[in-house]
């Protein structure tokens, strides 16, 4: 008999759907289901997975609704939305996608990174309002070359913009709680990594010990001429002191994929034209997707099947 499983979210590829219900008997719902729903609590006992993406998670009242529940596989990097030590406490696995979304969330950065600093967005629109021929005002952009790139969180992603940026003529410095490689590029406080940077990257977990890690203080010491990137999650900005920042003049530009309250995003930004703004979509490719996807079923039916868990979390 397969075993039963919970599959949450709306954006698994039929694809996906298929090798899933190969193995499982599978329940899909959109979002996390409330106390009672009618779907859910006729098949609650029997539940034994959840299968799950980064800004979902599960939460602790679906936990307690499903007794039979063995494991969480994360179709994301991210656990943050995941009660880790309550899932521990009941022995219940977790299970993320490392490594696969790296390369594509590095990109993006740049990408971002670029797009801000050279004004691609106002550009294009420049072209198409015919703002050319008419010989419409346009000032400089900014390069990036010699300048300094401060990286905040310098795990697998943060290391991968480093490399990145290095190839653009850039110093690398970085910061984290903890020690990291290169210990000769890491800053003694964010706060000193904002001071000493042009360029400040954020690819920290969000979660509540980096909450509004990035307060007007930090956006202060970054600059009038810097420029914020933000890839990592949007709770660790404080966005209304990035707003004010912005409409004085006390922060250069930002590039942000990543917002407090998803999908709404600050109306304020919209008028900003060195602001460039992206959907949350650092891994959103056909190619990092589906290896996501097969890393989050490899490791439900590595447990099923009584085998190491690739990419266990808990």
């Amino acid at each position: 008999m397969k075993p039963e499983i919970l599959v949450l979210g709306g954006m698994w590829s039929q694809e996906l759907r298929a090798r899933l219900e190969h193995a499982f008997e599978c329940r899909y719902l959109p979002a996390i289901p409330p106390a009672g729903d009618a779907v859910l609590t006729p098949v609650a006992a029997r539940i034994r997975a959840v299968l799950t993406t980064g800004m979902l998670g599960v939460t602790p009242e679906l936990v307690a609704a499903l007794p039979a529940l063995e494991i969480v596989s994360v179709n994301g990097v991210g656990v943050d939305a995941v009660p880790l030590a309550l899932l521990a406490e009941h022995g219940i696995h977790v299970t993320n996608t490392p490594d696969v979304l790296t390369d594509d969330v590095a990109d993006l950065a740049v990408t971002l990174l670029l797009s801000t600093v050279r004004r691609l967005p106002m550009l294009d629109r420049y072209v198409r309002a015919g703002q050319w021929p008419a010989k419409a005002p346009l000032g400089p952009a900014r390069s990036l070359k010699g300048k300094v790139a401060g990286i905040v969180g310098f795990g697998r992603i943060g290391q991968a913009v480093a490399q990145r940026l290095q190839g653009f003529g850039m110093e690398i410095r970085y910061y984290q709680r903890n020690p990291g490689p290169a210990p000769e590029r890491r800053s003694a406080s964010l706060l000193a990594l904002a001071d000493e940077s042009d360029v400040l990257v954020l690819c920290m977990p969000g979660g509540a010990a980096t909450r509004h890690i990035v307060d007007g203080g930090v956006l202060d010491a970054l600059g009038p001429e810097g420029t914020l990137v933000n890839i990592a999650r949007g709770s660790v900005v404080d966005e209304a002191a990035l707003v004010a920042a912005l409409q004085d003049g006390r922060l250069g530009a930002a590039g942000l994929d990543v917002f407090e309250d998803e999908p709404n995003v600050p109306a304020a930004l919209f008028a900003f034209d060195n602001v460039v703004l992206t959907p949350h979509v650092g891994s959103f490719t056909v190619e990092t997707r589906r290896a996501m996807g097969e890393l989050a079923v490899a490791n439900l039916l590595a447990h099923f099947n009584g085998e190491p868990l690739p990419t266990p979390v808990v």
